[in-house]
């Protein structure tokens, strides 16, 4: 049988239908702290350094007032996130010209809600998946679960390479809002995160391809750096989710990832000029300028990212695979070109997929 290499044959993304200018979830943020003395042109200007224009939310802005517990917030992070993730996968396995009988096994990730059993199992009736599908739901790694999924799907195909893999990321992050936390973090977080899903469609080996982009993941890494457990992540406590956003995430990330890149890199025989397309997380306009100046990139290098931020903001885990739909869809990288997908994310740690078209 000819070898295709092991492939992402698609991805496929689903938003929510209520779309908000950055100025209206400003001015609806403002006023529910407006008990604590928060000043609105400090938010204001807040919210603009994110340089987001809008963004997805899961409900209309009008019901996160009736979110009264963490227990209410996370029922809607169950209900929406099963439409969701269902739109995603068809969406993806329709690109793939696949269909939901050659799924071999899903992979989910997500950090903006709970479930057990997992969305993966909830999507098995939902979507008419085989009984015998594996499944392999992942917690706890934020923004940078979507190149560590697209990284562990892969290393499964390795191993089953007549295989199917679908990595779907589920992210409804307006859900964790924190009304009562007046912290620079969470407002912060509160003008750059946004909702969404997106699935990518891995397949191995000794699987065809139908036509369009479908880069092959030659290599990955994963960077994980000691002693950073308190720079991102969540403190969880009865109220829900409070966000824990360290000001020395553009530092670390500026001190480590050119040499980790470089390294990754050399191990494969290139260096950064044979890169051709970058896949990056936006993480937040600190951190891309951080990112930039570290690997030294040009302005167009990042620009698809800058895109993404400004038009949805930050999706958690599934920016960068949002992203990848981006670059599949404008037919990069071309054929024989190289690409770098990478994202960055609790721990601290990061993610590396070496990609070529």
């Amino acid at each position: 049988m000819p070898r295709n290499g092991l492939r992402i044959a698609s991805v496929g993304c689903a938003f929510p239908e209520h779309r908000y200018e950055q100025a209206t979830l400003t001015a609806a943020l403002e006023r529910g702290l407006a008990t604590r003395g928060l000043e609105s042109r400090r938010l204001e200007q807040l919210h603009r350094n994110m340089r987001v224009e809008g963004r997805y939310l899961a409900l209309p802005i009008e019901a996160y007032e009736r979110l009264d517990s963490f227990g209410a917030s996370n029922d809607a992070f169950i209900r929406c996130g099963l439409e969701l993730g269902a739109r995603a996968v068809v969406d993806g396995l329709e690109r793939a010209d696949l269909e939901v009988g050659d799924v071999d096994h899903v992979f989910f990730v997500s950090v903006t809600g709970v479930a057990t059993p997992s969305l993966d199992a909830g999507l098995m009736n939902r979507l008419g998946l085989r009984p015998d599908v594996k499944r392999t739901p992942m917690f706890g790694l934020g923004c940078v679960a979507g190149a560590a999924g697209v990284a562990r799907a892969s290393d499964y195909l390795r191993a089953f390479p007549d295989h199917v893999a679908v990595l779907l990321s589920v992210e409804l992050c307006s859900l964790t809002l924190q009304r009562t936390d007046p912290s620079i973090a969470n407002l912060i977080a509160c003008g750059l995160f946004g909702d969404g899903a997106a699935a990518a469609v891995l397949v191995g080996d000794e699987r065809p391809v139908n036509g369009g982009t479908a880069p092959r993941v030659v290599a990955t890494r994963s960077v994980f750096y000691p002693d950073t457990e308190d720079v991102m992540g969540w403190r969880v406590g009865g109220d829900g989710f409070r966000v824990v956003l360290s000001a020395a995430v553009p530092e670390v990330v500026e001190t480590h990832i050119g040499a980790d890149v470089d390294a990754f890199l050399a191990d494969n025989g290139l260096a950064r000029g044979d890169v051709s397309t970058w896949i990056a997380h936006p993480g937040g306009p600190r951190v891309l300028e951080a990112l930039g100046r570290a690997l030294e990139l040009p302005e167009e290098a990042l620009a698809r990212t800058w895109r993404s931020l400004a038009a949805i903001g930050n999706l958690s885990s599934a920016s960068v695979l949002v992203i990848l739909r981006d670059a599949m869809l404008e037919g990069r990288p071309a054929d024989g070109e190289w690409g770098l997908m990478l994202a960055m994310g609790p721990g601290f740690c990061s993610e590396l997929v070496l990609l070529r078209g």
